[in-house]
């Protein structure tokens, strides 16, 4: 019997690049406003690959997005002479565009009726906010890697998952978009698991989902098939 239903966010239920890029150039127009020698030496680009070097430099907080941000920002501040630089204040900037995102078409209506039916929670490597996209009265409760302390293929997200929706990791399926965060994951952690391939991509290797869809409008279908046991 499946009792709920996990799903990672981005990639999967909205398309996460363009919204990233455009929170990012936001921000540098915010800068070049209040901090214009950040933006003068910085790319947008630049200051994105700024955190990569931090996340390499500081393996103990790469899961956190949002520490990484905002270090990242401190670091250009610094470099470029602000002392007195208010990180918070950026990273605010960069936060609520970066959840001004645009769900793909299928997902609200098919979130909005398997919620009718199962318990749904979202799992993510990310720091986006359900709140402010207007996804938190379908799903009970939201996990990132920031809260857990750990990110996606490790299983500690998808077992405090299981523990919140008083479950056997059986009993619920993970869908997502990253064959390895996503389907090993939670493979690995006795889901079923669903990939979402929305572009048509070869599967990487190793160890395949459960199921495979092109939208989230097939899921539903999958789901009626594994309970029926059609599939």
């Amino acid at each position: 019997m499946i009792k709920a239903i996990t799903f990672d966010l981005d990639d999967t239920l909205w398309d996460v690049w363009p919204v990233v890029e455009r929170a990012e150039r936001l921000l540098h127009d915010w800068l070049a406003a209040r901090y214009p020698r950040i933006p003068q030496r910085f790319s947008p680009l630049e200051l994105r690959e700024l955190c990569g070097e931090i996340a390499a430099a500081r393996p103990e907080i790469a899961h956190d997005r949002t520490r990484l941000r905002k270090d990242a920002l401190q670091l250009a501040a610094t470099w470029t002479g602000y002392l007195d630089f208010d990180a918070d204040a950026a990273f605010a900037v960069f936060y609520i565009a970066r959840n001004a995102v645009e769900l793909f078409a299928e997902v609200r209506p098919t979130l909005e009726r398997l919620a009718q039916r199962y318990t749904l929670a979202s799992l993510s490597n990310g720091n986006a906010d359900v709140g402010l996209i207007g996804l938190d009265d379908v799903f009970s409760f939201s996990l990132n890697a920031i809260e857990t302390g750990v990110a996606k293929p490790e299983p500690l997200m998808f077992e405090l998952a299981c523990r919140q929706l008083n479950a056997r990791p059986g009993q619920v399926v993970h869908v997502g978009d990253d064959p390895e965060h996503d389907v090993r994951g939670a493979a690995n952690a006795g889901m079923r698991t669903v990939w979402v391939n929305r572009n048509g991509r070869d599967w990487p290797g190793g160890l395949r989902a459960d199921a495979e869809i092109g939208s989230l409008a097939e899921l539903e279908a999958v789901l009626v098939a594994w309970e029926t046991g059609s599939g």
